[in-house]
């Protein structure tokens, strides 16, 4: 068996072994996982096989701490291990369980060189590279949960193009090759569309719905139902595949509910300040009142249709301020049930896909904070271990 034996500047041939190496049980509880640097780990590990994904598993993106997204086991605060990843990737998770998929750029001397686009596949059990599947061009960028999404049971992937302009890559995962690319103007932020292709939102403030099956993808768009310019909504919304649903939030805090479908239908919005009757925020300059922010201030429970967001005081044009309160919205009933202030402001927000679910917050100072989603008391604190997209396992 492998041990670790540290962390060191590796090649790019030897990324690939760490990623297996980097399978590991780290022990302790999590008061342990507080006072010792989770980013180095105890040089007596052995590597170990995973088990299938579980529901109560986060995936944490480390961006330019470590390249890499973090596995930890929201149960017993430990990190389990990391799946490989270059700066500026995005993670997908395979519904089989099987493997993760990898959407990354590389170079083949550092930021120069040579550029390769391709998704990078490796083993769930394992963490072991299994093939790379090459494509022309994603876009770089991070924070973003919807650039690259998995349709068609794990079969089919979509990658969020830039080259030049807006479009979208069509990756077969089940025969390891690139379709095609499909070009989409104006329009980013991708939803599976079972037996149609995807949707997305695009910069007229409607929703394009793309059929890929043809030779010639047919695309169509909703009516504008937002703006923009003066009220755009955040890219890091809520998805159900199972039910074909999306809950869009704005700047101001206004909600919106779509049903996808070849012809999808959105809803007429509400205040989510209203819901939690507080004024309804404005664009107005020099207007406080409460606001939804965060690189990723939206988490969707799918089974009770309950949205969990990041909300902070401010004015308009702070939705990148962390928040300091979490609103639990019953989307359905258009009322807030919950508010949790919070100790330390978050960046980030994600919940647990389980009948007892978990609330798991990435700080500005870094730490990974693991809360009762019911209560939110907080049941873990793992300092040096938050990131950027927080992702759990969906159903």
């Amino acid at each position: 068996m492998m041990k670790v034996q540290g962390k060191s500047s590796l090649s790019a041939k030897a990324r690939h072994t760490a990623a297996a190496v980097c399978a590991l049980a780290l022990l302790g509880t999590a008061g342990a996982a507080s006072a010792a640097d989770p980013l180095q780990p105890d040089p007596e590990l052995e590597a170990v096989t995973l088990s299938a994904p579980k529901p109560s598993w986060v995936f944490v993106e480390r961006g330019f701490v470590v390249s890499g997204n973090s596995i930890y086991d929201t149960d017993t605060g430990k990190m389990l291990g990391m799946v490989e990843a270059s700066t500026l990737s995005d993670l997908a998770l395979d519904p089989a369980g099987k493997a993760y998929y990898v959407s990354e750029s590389i170079w083949t001397k550092g930021w120069r060189g040579t550029r390769q686009d391709m998704i990078t596949v490796y083993d769930a059990a394992t963490l072991k590279l299994k093939t790379e599947i090459t494509m022309p061009g994603r876009i770089l960028i991070g924070g973003r949960k919807y650039n690259f999404v998995i349709a068609d049971a794990g079969k089919t992937a979509y990658v969020y193009n830039l080259d030049p302009a807006s479009s979208v890559n069509v990756v077969d995962l089940a025969k390891g090759k690139f379709v095609k690319k499909i070009e989409l103007p104006g329009c980013a932020s991708l939803m599976p569309v079972t037996g149609v292709g995807f949707s997305a939102l695009c910069s007229d403030g409607s929703l394009a719905t793309v059929k890929t099956a043809a030779a010639k993808p047919e695309i169509t768009r909703s009516a504008p139902f937002f703006s923009a310019t003066n009220d755009p909504i955040f890219d890091n919304f809520g998805y159900d595949g199972a039910k074909q649903q999306a809950v869009f939030l704005t700047y101001t805090g206004q909600v919106y509910t779509a049903k996808l479908g070849a012809t999808p239908t959105i809803s007429e919005p509400f205040s989510i300040q209203t819901a939690a009757g507080v004024s309804p925020a404005d664009t107005k300059p020099l207007d406080v009142h409460w606001y939804p922010g965060a690189r990723q201030g939206l988490a969707y429970h799918l089974a009770t249709g309950h949205a969990f967001v990041l909300m902070h005081m401010g004015e308009y044009w702070t939705h990148k301020a962390p928040g300091t309160e979490i609103w639990e919205l019953d989307v359905a009933a258009k009322k807030v049930i919950k508010r949790i202030p919070l100790e330390e402001a978050a960046n980030s927000v994600t919940v647990t896909q389980e009948a007892n679910a978990k609330l798991v917050l990435s700080t500005e100072g870094g730490t990974l904070l693991i809360l009762d989603a019911k209560t939110g008391a907080e049941k873990f604190k793992l300092e040096k271990s938050g990131g950027g997209v927080l992702r759990t396992l969906e159903p």
